[in-house]
């Protein structure tokens, strides 16, 4: 039986690395996804820095899964240069801290606009960023997060089939399909799965709209978590807890304690072994 690993956007516990560290450390996880630490962007860490990060992580017994970067969660009519330059910084700090995988998004249209109409663009600029990621020998996973061009399940499959890249995978995020009111297994994965390589976990619900605990949602978690066993996937399902609606009252570690045994509890339920 393939055995997943468990990591977690940590920066919803604190900007501290050590207490993130130590509140993942004590539900059992081995591994970070970096987006924000010590006040800071992942990309906006000096070379000393990351240096710094992967030392105590290492001497810890953690694991980096991957560099959840910005980039493509600007607008689309922006320059493009600074999102190569953003994405050279992003290879950069992935290889200093041990992962492939760099998170990316697909671009704000401006308001009003079509999709059709900036669609030319949107395929132009992704396969840019991917010819940079294979050339650097690292791969892109793609976030279906709302309000960019690739929100929904049709667009995320026409960005992955015009790429045409192992260095552009998807992200699946069940949470922001229910979001965009696309049914997530129903849907979305059916047409996604070559193509997953990266799970973020979190759920949705679309009354009261908000994000919420791993099988509290409409995601269809435990159906998702069934289809990659089946599939022997044993890759990464990254905790993104976002439960601050959910859980107005509680800690942010707190928030993310609550996500991570959600998540542990379904793959109990259904047997699935984890590091």
């Amino acid at each position: 039986m393939p055995t997943v690993k468990l990591t977690c956007f940590a920066d919803e516990i604190s900007h501290d690395l050590e207490e993130q560290l130590d509140v993942l450390g004590q539900e059992g996880l081995a591994h970070v996804e970096l987006r924000g630490v010590w006040g800071k962007n992942v990309l906006d860490l000096t070379a000393e820095e990351l240096a710094e990060l992967r030392r105590i992580a290492d001497a810890r017994g953690f694991g980096i899964s991957s560099v959840a970067s910005p980039i493509g969660k600007y607008g689309i009519a922006d320059d493009f240069a600074p999102q190569l330059e953003s994405l050279n910084r992003a290879i950069a700090a992935a290889k200093a801290l041990g992962t492939p995988y760099i998170r990316v998004f697909s671009y704000y249209l401006p308001e009003g606009a079509g999709l059709d109409d900036w669609r030319a663009e949107a395929l132009s600029r992704m396969k840019r960023l991917t010819a940079v990621a294979e050339s650097q020998g690292v791969v892109l996973i793609l976030e279906n997060d709302s309000g960019l061009y690739g929100s929904k399940d049709d667009r995320c499959l026409e960005i992955l089939e015009h790429c045409d890249s192992n260095s552009l995978r998807l992200a699946f995020d069940p949470g922001n399909f229910v979001m965009e009111d696309v049914r997530p297994m129903t849907e979305a994965y059916p047409k996604l799965a070559p193509y997953v390589a990266y799970v973020h976990v979190k759920d949705a619900m679309s009354e009261p709209r908000q994000f919420a605990p791993a099988g509290e949602g409409e995601g269809q978690i435990p159906e998702l978590l069934q289809a990659l066993q089946a599939r022997g996937y044993d890759g990464f399902l990254s905790v993104e807890p976002h439960l601050q609606h959910y859980l107005p009252h509680a800690s942010n570690p707190k928030r993310v304690v609550t996500a991570v045994r959600a998540l542990k509890a379904l793959l109990e339920r259904t047997g699935q072994a984890w590091e």
